[in-house]
């Protein structure tokens, strides 16, 4: 069983068996706009909480992509090498940036839930 949560800098991160998935959310695609390049992590990167992970570039800007709590990065969305527009139009789905094994889930219980995080963008 997965759940998924959701950060203020809209990043959302989806935990499934001890291994989390994480990308942006369909609001932060819609305000960047058409995305042109992602930089992912190297895999086997240590990640703390809060800190830059990757970097999204769109025709508008570019934006830091922070992971969602501390751990290693287990894969990076190969993909969006050749396809970084994956992200606009599956930001949830084929459009995720990395893979991370967690090291503390406690992390996870200051994230938002779904319906939390609707509410903080409306």
């Amino acid at each position: 069983m997965s759940k998924t949560y959701f950060t203020e800098d809209h990043e959302w991160i989806r935990v499934e068996g001890g291994t989390a998935t994480v990308g942006i959310t369909d609001y932060a695609q819609e305000q960047l706009g058409d995305l042109v390049f992602v930089e992912l992590p190297e895999t086997g990167k240590a990640l703390a909480k809060g800190e830059t992970a990757v970097v999204v570039e769109s025709v508008k800007a570019a934006s830091d992509v922070y992971a969602p709590a501390d751990g290693e990065v287990a894969e990076v969305n190969e993909a969006l090498a050749s396809d970084p527009s994956l992200v606009n139009t599956a930001p949830m789905g084929d459009g995720w940036l990395w893979k991370m094994k967690l090291s503390d889930e406690s992390q996870l219980d200051g994230l938002m839930d779904e319906d939390a995080y609707k509410k903080s963008v409306a």
